[in-house]
């Protein structure tokens, strides 16, 4: 299969680069030819309707793009010729190949990576109370009303309240904010839930650190009050989502489509 006309173009500048800047056409074809080995002997025999060859066709379309654009000179009649233009433009792609590839998904998901991680050592810098009024913060943003911090701990107690607007009803709602570094585990879920207990329907389990399997089991029970845990991860992931203490800044990625690059071959 012939190469398209855009794909033709710094094959040609290169080549003219490498016989001195410039030649006649019929010394030219042949190089730009392999440049391509991907072409085949029947791509090569290609006829337009007007008998013309298509292959030195094509060239000569893209010669001609490349004099409108000044990457070629157009000035003498039987000579193709290289200006400096197009010898910068060569140049610099040669030495955009050679450098390493650049995979920008995976380097905005190490940066994603990067940046989660230093919001959740934010998290784990503020001080207990700052903590605590941190999670009342992210509790309004998600339409919570009436928050208060009360800082009813260390017992297992209650560090803040506030009510659910749900449809026509309200719940009432408790929460609780835990800075450990390790995995809290079930006995700290149920004595939430008991300090809870007939007072709130429904209680929120801040956490820097993560859960454990078994306080994950034991947070929803039939015929007890629910308790939505929320590890540092999800911490994270609401402080994005309402941009609480995150500033977002959207990044684009283009992809080229295939579109036409020239004036048609003759026909």
């Amino acid at each position: 299969m012939l190469p398209k006309q855009k794909d033709i173009e710094i094959p040609l500048l290169e080549v003219l680069i490498e016989i001195g800047g410039q030649g006649q056409p019929r010394e030219i074809y042949p190089l730009v030819e392999k440049k391509f080995p991907s072409i085949g002997v029947e791509d090569l025999f290609q006829t337009l309707p007007s008998g013309a060859n298509r292959w030195t066709n094509r060239i000569q379309w893209v010669r001609q793009r490349l004099v409108l654009s000044g990457d070629m000179s157009g000035s003498i009649r039987g000579i193709w010729a290289i200006t400096d233009k197009g010898r910068k433009r060569a140049q610099a792609r040669k030495l955009a190949s050679q450098m390493p590839s650049v995979d920008f998904v995976e380097l905005y998901e190490e940066y994603e990576t990067n940046s989660r991680s230093r919001l959740l050592d934010r998290l784990n810098d503020l001080s207990p109370h700052e903590f605590e009024a941190f999670a009342g913060r992210l509790l309004q943003a998600y339409g919570f009303i009436e928050i208060e911090v009360t800082g009813r701990s260390p017992d297992g107690g209650i560090d803040g309240h506030g009510r659910f607007r749900l449809g026509l009803a309200e719940m009432n709602v408790a929460f609780q904010c835990k800075k450990w570094q390790g995995n809290v585990g079930r006995p700290e879920v149920d004595k939430f839930r008991g300090a809870i207990q007939g007072e709130y329907e429904q209680g929120v389990f801040f956490v820097t650190s993560d859960f454990t399997a078994e306080a994950r089991d034991a947070s929803l029970k039939k015929g007890a009050v629910p308790i939505i845990l929320v590890n540092g991860e999800g911490i994270v992931d609401l402080m994005i989502n309402k941009e609480i203490g995150v500033e977002k800044s959207p990044l684009y990625l283009y992809y080229d489509r295939d579109l036409p690059t020239g004036p048609p071959e003759e026909e």
